[in-house]
C-alpha cells in the first residue's frame, strides 16, 4: 500500500517536473524513456566515476524533494504552523542556499562564511532560517523555488564536470571536527536534501485541508 501511494505521488509530480523542461531535475521513473537511468546509482557519462556516482545520488534525491513539494500553492508554501516554524518555501530555498555555500566552499576554496556581504545578504536568511527566513521568504509561487533549485544544481553539475575523483577524495585537514574530504561534504548536501524532503512531506500532510496520506 505504501509503495502504491508513493508511486501515485511521483506520478502527480510529473506535471511540475515536465514544466521545468530540464534534463537534470529528475522526473518520476515511469516517465523516462528506456535510455533514462534515474534509478541506477553509479557512474554517469561526462563525469569521473566517483563524481558521477555522487551526481546520480544527488539527482535521485532532488527528485524526492520536488515530489514532496509538487503542486503546492503560494499559500501552502507560505503557511507557518507556529512562530518558531519554517515554511515549506523557506525550506526549499534553504536547500539552494546550502548547495550554493558548499559550492563556494569546495569549488572556490573559500573558508566557510568568508563569502562577500552581497552573497550573505542574498542567501543567509535562507541558510540560517529562523526569524530572518520567516520575515523575508514569502510571497512566491512554486515555480520561483523550482527555478532557483534548477539554476543552483546546474552550476553544481557544471563544476563537477571540471573535476576528477582525486579532487573528490582530497581531504581538508583544517576543519575543527577533523579531516573531511570533498566526497563527505557533498554527501552531506545529499543527505541534507533527504532530511528536508521528509520535513517538507510532513508539513505538507499537516496543511489545512490536506487529505489523509497526501504527504
Amino acid at each position: 500500500m505504501a509503495e502504491s501511494q508513493n508511486l501515485s505521488g511521483r506520478r502527480r509530480f510529473l506535471g511540475t517536473a515536465a514544466a521545468l523542461s530540464t534534463a537534470f531535475i529528475p522526473r518520476p521513473a515511469h516517465a523516462y524513456a528506456p535510455d533514462d537511468r534515474i534509478n541506477v546509482i553509479g557512474p554517469k557519462s561526462g563525469y569521473s566515476p566517483q563524481i558521477g556516482t555522487l551526481v546520480s545520488m544527488l539527482t535521485w534525491m532532488q527528485g524526492q524533494v520536488l515530489a514532496s513539494a509538487r503542486n503546492l500553492t503560494q499559500g501552502n508554501l507560505d503557511y507557518l504552523f507556529d512562530k518558531n516554524a519554517n515554511t515549506i518555501g523557506a525550506l526549499l530555498l534553504h536547500l539552494a542556499a546550502t548547495e550554493t555555500y558548499y559550492g563556494m566552499h569546495t569549488f572556490e576554496g573559500k573558508k566557510w562564511d568568508s563569502w562577500p556581504e552581497s552573497v550573505k545578504k542574498q542567501w543567509d536568511p535562507a541558510m540560517n532560517l529562523g526569524q530572518a527566513g520567516r520575515d523575508t521568504i514569502k510571497g512566491h509561487d512554486l515555480n520561483y523555488y523550482l527555478q532557483i533549485l534548477q539554476e543552483t544544481r546546474a552550476k553544481t553539475l557544471a563544476e563537477f564536470k571540471k573535476r576528477d575523483d582525486a579532487w573528490l577524495l582530497s581531504v581538508d585537514e583544517s576543519l575543527p571536527w577533523g579531516p573531511t574530504n570533498n566526497y563527505c561534504k557533498w554527501f552531506h548536501v545529499c543527505e541534507h536534501e533527504s532530511h528536508h524532503a521528509g520535513q517538507i512531506s510532513l508539513l505538507r500532510s499537516r496543511l489545512p485541508g490536506a487529505k489523509p496520506n497526501q504527504g
